[in-house]
């Protein structure tokens, strides 16, 4: 028995063995996958939004708007890189007007005619607010400069004016007008934040609040070096004198603004809450919101205007199409057959006639039509012509002797002249 066993166990061993380390393999394996997944999902930043999430009574942050979030994707694929060819840093120039020429690599740089947007460059001399440059052809001229030191920053800037955050889209140059002195001249071991947005007038809601920084430790490799007192550094807002406060680098999109006229203030806060004191780090801007702009900016944060439409604004060789109507197929309607239904008589009870006395109709005497002579037109016979007749004479008639018993003288017979025929007697004679 003891022989039997031990050769199984011979027999098995080997096999338990070798599965048990595959076990163990697959064990560690997971274990590594597991904390690979932790140590990439891991963002400092985001515990740190959670704990400085913005937060307002009179202001709210939202989405971007739809029509920009759709645009954005054209423009991830570049990577600007900004120079300020002149003036050159710790340049000394003995003149009041300077000439600024700027170069950008890896973004095409233009302004759409028909919405007057495009990629461009903000320019800000000292703390003013920022110019924008659409055509680097022309050089920048900046006039009027007091004497003294001067700070020119450049970033490159989306179409809706956000900034493009990349290493290489900040340039930073210093120069001096006839002289040097301690104004406008940044630390550069220190972080310095540069203000952005919002500027100008607005005319639609959400407003976007952006802003550049450098020299600002990333959250998450600094946030083991205690003795760094950046390494928790917090940006506050304050609009209209109500504070919030947050530790993203990214831009925001804020409602809640009155229109009219509205202050904003930007201040770089280190570990501990307190403004580092540094050239720029505080900036207040006026801002001027009136509700239904009529300008692109505008129309496009309200959707009145589609991805489709404006597209130029980020692709310049971008062509709108016609929007193509198709036409609308009526469905044929076939007639309904309508039933013919018959026609109910409500049937009228027979009513049985009744019995009448016999009258004897009186004839009515009929008055006598007398007709009336038609009057016929009398017809009047034409005179006829006749030829003169000369009369014919008469003959005379005999005397016819009358017989007497008696002798008695005969009559005389007195013709008178001119009556012929004619007898006269002589009563006389008789």
């Amino acid at each position: 028995m003891n022989l039997w066993f031990v050769k199984a166990l011979k027999q098995i061993l080997p096999k338990s063995l070798t599965i048990f380390k595959w076990l163990i393999i697959l064990v560690l394996v997971l274990n590594l996958y597991s904390c690979a997944q932790k140590a990439v999902s891991q963002d400092v930043s985001v515990s740190h939004t959670e704990k400085y999430q913005p937060t307002s009574l009179q202001f709210t942050e939202v989405a971007p708007p739809k029509v920009i979030q759709e645009l954005r994707s054209t423009l991830e694929v570049y990577r600007p890189q900004v120079t300020v060819i002149t003036p050159q840093l710790d340049e000394i120039i003995q003149d009041t007007k300077v000439t600024v020429k700027l170069q950008v690599k890896d973004l095409p740089i233009f302004k759409n005619p028909q919405f007057e947007l495009g990629p461009h460059l903000h320019v800000i001399l000292d703390n003013q607010p920022y110019i924008p440059v659409y055509d680097l052809s022309q050089p920048l001229v900046l006039s009027d400069l007091s004497p003294g030191t001067h700070t020119l920053r450049v970033f490159a800037s989306r179409p809706w004016h956000e900034s493009f955050k990349n290493e290489g889209a900040y340039a930073q140059t210093t120069f001096h007008i006839f002289t040097k002195t301690d104004d406008h001249n940044p630390d550069t071991s220190l972080p310095l934040l540069t203000y952005s947005r919002p500027q100008g007038s607005y005319g639609a809601e959400p407003i976007l609040l952006d802003f550049y920084l450098t020299n600002a430790p990333l959250h998450f490799t600094a946030k083991d070096d205690l003795n760094d007192p950046f390494s928790d550094w917090r940006i506050r807002c304050t609009i209209n004198g109500e504070s919030f406060v947050f530790d993203r680098w990214q831009a925001l999109y804020l409602k809640g603004f009155k229109p009219g006229n509205n202050w904003v203030k930007l201040e770089f806060l280190d570990n501990q809450g307190n403004t580092v004191k540094n050239a720029f780090n505080t900036t207040v801007r006026l801002v001027n919101y009136q509700p239904k702009g009529k300008d692109t900016l505008s129309r496009i944060v309200r959707g009145e205007l589609k991805a489709d439409e404006v597209r130029s604004i980020v692709d310049q060789s971008y062509t709108a199409k016609p929007p193509v109507t198709e036409p609308i197929l009526e469905p044929e309607t076939q007639p309904i057959p309508t039933p013919e239904i018959p026609e109910i008589v409500p049937q009228q009870p027979t009513e049985l006639p009744k019995p009448q006395p016999e009258v004897t109709p009186t004839p009515e005497p009929q008055p006598e039509v007398i007709p009336i002579p038609q009057p016929q037109p009398q017809i009047l016979p034409k005179p006829e012509l006749q030829p003169e007749v000369a009369p014919t004479p008469q003959p005379q008639p005999e005397a016819i002797p009358i017989p007497q018993t008696t002798e008695l003288p005969e009559p005389k017979v007195i013709q008178l002249p001119g009556e012929a025929g004619k007898i006269h007697r002589n009563e006389d004679t008789l």
